[in-house]
């Protein structure tokens, strides 16, 4: 059985822990646990078995598919899109028997960014504005806005569009017709 709130929907094996907040419109679906401190945006999508963090931060609009788990110190700006069993780290050298709670480097993903399918993205980096991380890449490094990055480490093989559409040479997106030019290695629409 499945119980609807006033503001948000919230399935009923989903947890969400008192002073969690949590924006009109949103969806959190089967077993996700959302932290206490946590800030979710509106309309966000929690795919099951969703783990969120004290502090974490989800803008708007934010799709987090399933099995992903979002620690402290993550933050993902309005648009995100976080495919299935995507990975968050927060510390940068974890071992077992040493705490390191206090060494958590912030992850920032910026506003329209998507990042694919069992991707990694490692903590303390900043994954740029409508960018495309491939499925199964590890992103080590701070990610371009507009790049498309695949691989293990990840590298930048080409740029992407507003739209997440893969851009030939001519830098016109086909879905949208926006046209963009590099301009000191970083790709612009031109208007």
């Amino acid at each position: 059985m499945q119980q609807v709130m006033t503001e948000y929907f919230k399935h009923d094996t989903a947890i969400i822990d008192e002073g969690a907040q949590i924006g009109r419109g949103s969806k959190i679906w089967h077993w996700v646990h959302i932290c206490s401190g946590a800030k979710i945006g509106n309309d966000c999508n929690l795919g099951q078995n969703v783990f969120v963090g004290n502090r974490v931060n989800l803008g708007n609009g934010v799709k987090v598919q399933n099995n992903v788990s979002i620690y402290d110190d993550v933050v993902l700006e309005d648009d995100v899109f976080c495919g299935p069993s995507c990975v968050f780290t927060n510390v940068y050298n974890p071992r077992s028997h040493i705490e390191r709670k206090n060494e958590y480097r912030k992850t920032l993903v910026e506003k329209g960014a998507t990042i694919g399918a069992n991707a990694t993205i490692i903590c303390g980096n900043r994954v740029g504005r409508y960018s495309m991380i491939g499925a199964g890449a590890v992103v080590t490094k701070d990610v371009p806005a507009h790049a498309l990055v695949v691989g293990v480490p990840a590298k930048q093989i080409g740029w992407v569009s507003h739209a997440g559409e893969i851009l030939d040479d001519s830098l016109v997106c086909p879905r949208e017709k926006r046209k963009y030019s590099v301009v000191g290695g970083m790709l612009q629409e031109v208007k």
